[in-house]
This record gives structure tokens, sequence and C-alpha cells, in this order.
């Protein structure tokens, strides 16, 4: 079996910006351990798969341990190989996943996705040995819905950062850590060793929850962000209703194929 594999940078124009995701088109579903394998072979952040259902796509995404219930870069990569690839060419194009409906719409070279709004909340316990895993001198509150939303002080404090990522995994918890940004709105950083990733360049799925917590405490409900990876990215980032929008732009890598 010869399947397609595409690798695509989003929330960037630049190469080697963003966060990376391997794309792979199906025509039909083949077996969890193959894609599960695939994903691992990678070695990515996540390979997306997706198949076409009616006039809309069913699709899955797998870290190189595992296959998670959300992921923003790797549905915005596939949106941009469906639509700048594959020739897709309606206004509204939707993915059903684990995580309900999501639906991206192309405007010029960004694509905003409409995503489940998790508002995070404020945690009175949390780890103990948290503040010592991230190293970091103070915390300002812990909230939490599916990760650990960590508030700080600043920009400067989530940009120096230096985790212990052993002490994370131990935690069994994946962890967002984020603050007021200098030129954009909030800054944040992605860590989650025990999905198989130190730390994510760029996270859509984290910021389903921290779209909600910004907007509430700014008031704002547009907002840009910026994810202080190494790599870097930026999010476009709007609170709508019980729903979050949040679009970026995508580059080009690289075409494979898998033989299986």
């Amino acid at each position: 079996m010869k399947l397609n594999l595409y690798q695509v940078d989003a929330f960037t124009n630049k190469l080697f910006g963003g966060n990376p995701a391997a794309v792979v088109p199906l025509e039909k579903w083949i077996d969890d351990q193959l894609m599960q394998q695939l994903a691992m072979e990678n070695n990515l952040a996540e390979t997306v798969f997706f198949v076409p259902n009616g006039n809309e796509f069913d699709i899955r995404w797998f870290t190189p341990v595992l296959e998670i219930n959300l992921c923003g870069h790797a549905t915005l990569a596939s949106a941009f190989v469906l639509y700048t690839i594959q020739g897709y060419n309606k206004p509204k194009l939707v993915f059903n996943s684990k995580s309900g409906k999501l639906t991206v719409q192309k405007e010029g070279n960004t694509f905003k996705m409409d995503f489940p709004s998790w508002k995070p909340e404020k945690l009175n316990d949390y780890p103990a040995e948290l503040q010592t895993a991230l190293g970091i001198k103070e915390i300002v509150a812990v909230y939490k819905y599916r990760d650990l939303l960590v508030e700080l002080n600043a920009e400067e404090d989530v940009k120096n950062v230096q985790p212990d990522f052993t002490a994370i995994k131990k935690m069994g918890e994946k962890v967002i850590i984020t603050a007021p940004g200098k030129k954009v709105d909030f800054v944040s950083r992605f860590f989650a060793p025990s999905a198989g990733i130190d730390e994510d360049p760029v996270t859509g799925s984290a910021h389903s929850q921290l779209i909600p917590f910004w907007s509430e405490k700014l008031d704002k409900k547009i907002m840009q962000a910026r994810q202080l990876s190494q790599r870097g990215g930026d999010i476009y980032c709007e609170q709508n209703g019980d729903r979050v929008i949040m679009g970026g732009e995508c580059k080009f890598y690289m075409k494979g194929e898998f033989e299986v």
C-alpha cells in the first residue's frame, strides 16, 4: 500500500517556522495501529489523517505515542493541503472529530478555524511539584480545562522558563504557561512530555483554553497571540460565543510517499 504524505509548517508564513505537521489524506480508514506506527516513524508533534465523508471529512490526530482528541496546527495544515494541493474549492471546510465538528474558512492566505471554547477553571490545589518542574520563582495562578494553564507575570517569564520535562512527565499533565505580551495580546508555551512532545512549537488546542481565558481577562473579543517556542508562531484569536476562532498561515515543505 502506498500513501501520500505532505509536511506543512502551520501558523507561519516562513519555512522552518511555526509547527510542522505530517498530513496523510486517505480514501478510507486504515488500521489504528498502522496510523500510530506512521506517526511514530514521522516523529513530528502530530501526524494527521483524514477521509472524505460526503461533503465533509473525518479527521484524527496522532502524536508519536498516542492519539489525541484535538489538534489545531495539524487541522490548519490539513485545510492547507485540501485547498491548495487537492483542489478543494468550497467556501467552508468541515471536519468531524472526537471534539465535534470543526470548520475552516480560507481568507486570502489565512485559514480560520472554528474550535470549541474550553474556559479553564481556577484551581485552589494544584500539583506541589509544578513550580519546581517549571523552574519558576512565582506563579500568579493555575487553571485547568484539559490542560494545566499557568499564568505568569510577564512575557520574559514565559520566555525564560527552562522546564524539567522528566518532572512534568511524572505529573502526567500537559502544561500551558502564559502571560501578557509586549507586541501581542498574550504569549504562551506548551509542554506535553506525557504525550511524547517535550515542547510543542505552536499549539492550536491550547488556544481553545487560552482564548476564553484572555478574552475575559483583557475584555477583548479579537486578539493576536504568539507562541514563544524556538520556531515561534503567530495566531489570530477570536472569542465567538461558546466557540473560538483561531487562524494562521501555512508554508508547504515537502511531499513524500509511504510504502507500507
